[in-house]
């Protein structure tokens, strides 16, 4: 995998994946950017919550479960000092289906924070890592 990382002026870059696919990240106006993007830290985040709900989606699918929605809600603490690291991250998920079974959902959630998503993997270097999840009937 590669990626390229080309300045578009003032603090904003534009960051090209190998497939093709692009994302804009800029600084916020506070420190001299024209906040035309996400900031580098946001998509780190961004970034756990795609890789932790594939995983979770496709258990649930190889379970047969029959899911509606899924979304996640990532809070986080950074560190005070340079370089302001994450401290503490909760995925909270919320899944929302037809006669979901909890004890699948909740491996999922689990299976996925502890073995499959590679960036969770590499966030709990650095932060105390937390996972929840509730469940809606659709």
């Amino acid at each position: 995998m590669s990626i390229k990382v080309e300045w578009k002026g003032g603090k904003a870059f534009e960051a090209t994946s190998s497939t093709g696919h692009k994302v804009m990240m800029d600084a916020s106006k506070e420190v001299g950017g024209e906040d035309r993007g996400s900031r580098p830290m946001e998509l780190l985040l961004m970034g756990l919550g795609g890789c932790s709900g594939i995983d979770v989606i496709m258990m649930l699918e190889k379970g047969k479960q029959d899911v509606k929605d899924c979304q996640m809600e990532i809070t986080s603490e950074r560190a005070d000092a340079v370089p302001a690291v994450y401290t503490k991250i909760n995925l909270h998920f919320t899944v929302t289906g037809t006669d979901l079974n909890e004890k699948k959902v909740a491996r999922a959630v689990e299976l996925s924070a502890e073995k499959y998503c590679s960036v969770s993997k590499m966030l709990e270097k650095t932060a105390e890592m937390t996972h929840s999840y509730e469940i809606i009937e659709a």
